[in-house]
């Protein structure tokens, strides 16, 4: 249970009011799109057609956007080798090293 959910009607009252309770949930910018979408960029951000070559410019390395695809391949190759061992033998082996080929 929560503290707040304890204290008496009253002190859960005026704590509400001194803004105590809790913070705001979302940023109330004065150009939202609708309400609660209200991101806006800092001063100086450029417009989206200035993002390439500039230094906002994220410049991702192949390599490296390619690494997560490939542990996730590999990842699902030990797990086919765990499945297909526990079909064949009727025990999980977690440790895919020991599995005989």
């Amino acid at each position: 249970m929560s503290t707040l959910s304890r204290l008496p009607g009253a002190v859960l009252a005026a704590a509400f009011a001194l803004g105590l309770a809790a913070p705001a949930l979302a940023y109330d910018g004065t150009n939202c799109k609708e309400p609660g979408v209200c991101w806006e960029p800092k001063p100086g951000y450029p417009e989206k057609a200035k993002l390439a070559g500039s230094k906002y410019d994220p410049k991702h390395d192949p390599k490296q956007v390619a690494k997560q695809g490939d542990s996730i391949k590999a990842m699902e190759e030990r797990n086919k080798k765990r499945a297909d061992n526990f079909a064949k033998t009727g025990k999980f082996q977690y440790d895919v090293s020991k599995i005989a080929n």
